[in-house]
């Protein structure tokens, strides 16, 4: 029998087919646009990790054949220290992980104002042409003047000397609280030490100045008062108890 497409039952089955071809196109290019933005995501943060490590990538050079062959990324539970054994440590969100109450807890000391911790962190160890640690990179977050302030921190392999500071977004006044943006502030924070003689987080960002000589303490910037504290209590959450002090810990005792 002749397909009558100008009868009511023509014009559904037309109706309905034009429809399921819509919705194949819109579903595939949708699949397409998120692998797309999957890509694009770990190619920021393998440019962030790397440049956080101090690793040279300028140029020509592919950074993403430098992070294969130099960085080990690893997911770890905070509370604990222990390594998870998850694949595609790289789309882990852990951004959906803060928010989510199944992944995530409220910290007891909040001072870094970020309300809920996610309970598992990606850090990342990378290694020099020999094969041995050249930095721990370690992402830190906390609440600024007006905005979240996200970096990362890199540590030398004794885990207590800043390698390397990385901010790469926030929300800061633009003239004053952007000197996270200035690399000459940031490389001012190179060679500092997050930890006393005591095993306390001792970092800190000094209204005034810090004086010379001052293992821990690094210049504040005139006028942006409060987004320096929030940088200074982002590090001192972050490598306190409730952030990776119990994992560094276990890395120092070769356990992880």
């Amino acid at each position: 029998m002749a397909f009558k497409k100008d009868t009511v039952v023509g014009t559904m089955i037309f109706t309905l087919v034009l429809c399921l071809s819509c919705s194949f196109m819109i579903t595939g290019t949708a699949e397409v646009l998120k692998e797309r933005k999957l890509v694009k995501k770990r190619d920021e943060l393998k440019r962030n990790v790397l440049l956080a490590a101090d690793i040279d990538i300028s140029g020509d050079k592919d950074f993403r054949t430098i992070f294969e062959q130099s960085v080990k990324p690893l997911l770890v539970e905070l509370d604990s220290g222990v390594i998870d054994s998850q694949e595609n440590v790289l789309d882990f969100d852990d951004r959906m992980a803060a928010i989510n109450p199944q992944t995530s807890s409220k910290p007891k000391k909040d001072i870094a104002k970020i309300k809920t911790r996610a309970n598992q962190a990606r850090v990342f160890k990378v290694f020099d042409d020999k094969g041995e640690l050249h930095a721990v990179v370690l992402p830190i977050y906390g609440k600024g003047l007006w905005s979240i302030i996200y970096g990362y921190v890199a540590l030398k392999p004794d885990l207590n000397t800043i390698e390397n500071v990385v901010f790469y977004e926030h929300g800061e006044t633009p003239g004053i609280g952007d000197f996270l943006d200035d690399k000459a502030w940031t490389d001012k924070l190179k060679g500092k030490q997050l930890f006393d003689e005591k095993g306390q987080v001792s970092f800190k960002v000094v209204k005034g100045g810090a004086k010379a000589g001052d293992l821990h303490g690094v210049d504040a910037v005139s006028g942006a008062t409060m987004t320096g504290r929030g940088v200074q209590r982002a590090m001192q959450f972050w490598f306190g108890v409730e952030g990776y002090q119990t994992f560094l810990h276990k890395l120092k005792a070769s356990e992880v």
